[in-house]
């Protein structure tokens, strides 16, 4: 990644010379549950207010939707202050009749999704998604979602259609300076290991693999990016809201519901972050900022309150004791 567009990433709220907090798009697509205009753009204006300047969204938060809110607000703003990323590998298409619920997002916009790893196909997306955001650049594009957790059984194809098709594009396009840097983004800590193997990426965007609960990334990914010059943009630092509510009835982990034996690691977790006087959400999210290779870590937020207290959480003050007596307790690893 250019030295540059780092910079700007990590400048965002932080201003310590390590990763930014960078603005999650996937909730203003309204996940889950719809969120009216009117609050979207009060937590987009909040964010900035904060000095969030990292914005990170996907054609299919919404089926256009959050892309379109993200554009609305950041259109008001001068395009070199802020950096701004999508994803390529579906291609939207107008359908009138589509439910009000598609694959977790309610009353997005009237379209649907399709596969499409191609060259063309990542073309056509890039134009569709500056169409739908008003403006004349992105910075990062990531290959989304080429993991087993979308594609299952035909994974291996959808990966080496991205790899032959949509990378070399991408990688064309940066190279002529329309874009900044090129990743993917997934799920799965092996499946950038196998891209970072395959092709020269700038990043790569990992949701829910460097977590208080998750380090499955770090024995083989992190090593990997540092000896290549990788950075990562670190997304799912909650689990799927685990490491912020802690475990209450119905937690969810990696998008389901969690196990007895998660939730008893949670309690542990907890429990010394409690010993500490540290908000177990604090402790979760600067474990991911403390990611010797990451840009960012970007956070969700469906209200102002939200972002608020993300921020908040992130200029907690973690006493070193605190990670040192999860490593004790077999909690952390390393």
């Amino acid at each position: 990644m250019n030295a540059e567009l780092l910079q700007r990433m990590q400048g965002s709220t932080l201003a310590t010379g390590g990763p930014g907090l960078g603005f999650g798009g996937a909730p203003l697509g309204n996940l889950f549950s719809a969120i009216d205009e009117n609050t979207a753009q009060q937590t987009l204006q909040h964010a900035w207010d904060l000095g969030l300047r990292y914005y990170d969204t996907a054609p299919l938060y919404g089926h256009g939707l959050s892309e379109q809110r993200i554009g609305r607000a950041l259109r008001v703003h001068p395009r070199d202050s802020y950096v701004l990323s999508t994803k390529v590998g579906r291609l939207l298409q107008p359908d009138a009749s589509v439910p009000r619920e598609q694959a977790g997002y309610v009353g997005g916009l009237p379209n649907t999704a399709h596969y499409d790893y191609s060259a063309d196909g990542v073309r056509r997306s890039i134009e569709d998604s500056l169409e739908r955001m008003g403006l004349s650049r992105i910075d990062i594009v990531y290959i989304h979602d080429i993991d087993r957790h979308t594609h299952g059984n035909v994974q291996p194809q959808r990966f080496a259609e991205a790899m032959e098709g949509a990378y070399p594009a991408l990688a064309r396009l940066r190279d002529e300076g329309t874009l900044g840097a090129i990743g993917v983004g997934v799920n799965e800590a092996d499946v950038c290991r196998d891209a970072l193997r395959h092709g020269d990426f700038d990043c790569c965007m990992l949701a829910g693999r460097y977590t208080l609960l998750d380090q499955s990334s770090q024995a083989e990914l992190i090593p990997l990016c540092v000896a290549h010059g990788v950075k990562l943009t670190l997304g799912g630092v909650y689990n799927s809201g685990i490491l912020a509510t802690g475990a209450v009835p119905g937690a969810m982990f990696h998008y389901e519901p969690a196990s007895e034996a998660t939730l008893a690691r949670v309690r542990r977790i907890a429990a010394v972050c409690v010993s500490f006087g540290v908000p177990l959400r604090a402790a979760a999210l600067q474990f991911a900022l403390d990611c010797p290779v990451a840009a960012a870590v970007v956070v969700g937020g469906r209200t102002p309150a939200e972002i608020e207290d993300s921020v908040a959480m992130a200029r907690v003050q973690v006493p070193q004791g605190l990670w040192d007596a999860l490593r004790a307790q077999g909690l952390l690893a390393g």
